[in-house]
């Protein structure tokens, strides 16, 4: 059953070994083209995601460089891996390719500076979270003690986010931050986050958010980082399938997906360590839910509610 898989740190890997890895089958990469093609995920997003630890002047430059290894390593060494940088293009997917897409984790590279959004959109970036987990100049990150939501900027972030027809990711959002995306969104998304009724972790969405979420027309992306899914032990495959069943009795079935979070993870969901075992979250599924739910799960859904769609 073919997956849509909204999130993953491969760029960040690609970037920082200078060039030794090879997208097409490294074996440090939990998402190469081997592996997805062996899990059946027929697009991939790719998230460019900056260390905090990478300075102000800096942050701009690293952006540009893992766009640059998406561009000429992921694509240019993969004929079968097929920009998706308009909506309708996953409409042209051929049998045997995979779409990638980017995708930004933080805007903290952009600093005040919109035309810098407007250059990373012109390079493809379709989905924008406002920040990781600490706060920026747009609003507070999950793990910002203050707990403020969105400022004017990034309120304007939003609304380019609106005109331009890409998605504003809450997950790594402050929940203040989090229910202003709801309120201003036209297309709001959680890339990689779970239920916080079952693993209370702030990177997770209480049930008044998720619902708030379904209301708007935004999608869920359940991820696969143990740390979201269980509170202690090993997490299990039943146990991510517990927040997706979660999800839909907030009136989700048709608005949940995938994000796993895969090359941005260290710890593993058992059976589930790289993208070439993603159908055996498909068959724990299917013990659970009719086939039609599953295939909404897996990619239908994200398809009938991107933009343009008139959802």
């Amino acid at each position: 059953m073919n997956i849509i898989d909204l999130h993953c740190d491969a760029l960040m890997k690609l970037q920082e070994a200078k060039g030794a890895l090879r997208f097409a089958d490294a074996k440090e990469l939990h998402t190469n083209k081997k592996r997805l093609l062996a899990g059946q995920v027929k697009v991939q997003c790719f998230a460019i995601f900056i260390e905090p630890e990478v300075k102000g002047d800096q942050k701009f430059q690293v952006v540009l460089e893992q766009i640059d290894y998406f561009y000429k390593e992921v694509l240019g060494k993969n004929p079968d891996m097929v920009h998706i940088k308009e909506w309708s293009d996953f409409d042209r997917l051929k049998l045997g390719q995979i779409g990638a897409m980017l995708t930004l984790e933080g805007v903290d590279a952009i600093g005040n500076d919109l035309a810098k959004l407007h250059i990373l959109y012109q390079l493809g970036v379709r989905s924008v979270g406002l920040t990781w987990n600490q706060a920026n100049l747009a609003a507070d990150g999950a793990g910002e003690p203050r707990g403020g939501g969105l400022t004017l900027f990034g309120k304007e972030i939003v609304e380019f986010n609106n005109e331009h027809q890409i998605l504003t990711d809450v997950s790594h959002l402050s929940d203040k931050g989090i229910w202003d995306v709801i309120e201003l969104a036209k297309y709001p998304i959680a890339s990689h986050s779970n239920a916080r009724a079952l693993c209370n972790h702030p990177r997770n969405l209480t049930d008044e958010q998720a619902r708030a979420m379904f209301m708007q027309g935004g999608l869920i992306h359940v991820v696969y980082h143990p740390l979201f899914i269980k509170e202690s032990g090993a997490a299990t495959i039943a146990d991510l399938v517990k927040h997706i069943d979660h999800l839909c009795g907030l009136g989700g079935v048709k608005q949940i997906g995938f994000g796993s979070d895969f090359d941005g993870i260290t710890t593993f969901v058992t059976g589930l360590e790289d993208a070439s075992k993603s159908q055996s979250l498909i068959n724990e599924l299917l013990k659970h839910f009719k086939e039609e739910a599953v295939r909404g799960f897996a990619y239908e859904n994200f398809l009938n509610h991107r933009p343009g769609t008139g959802r």
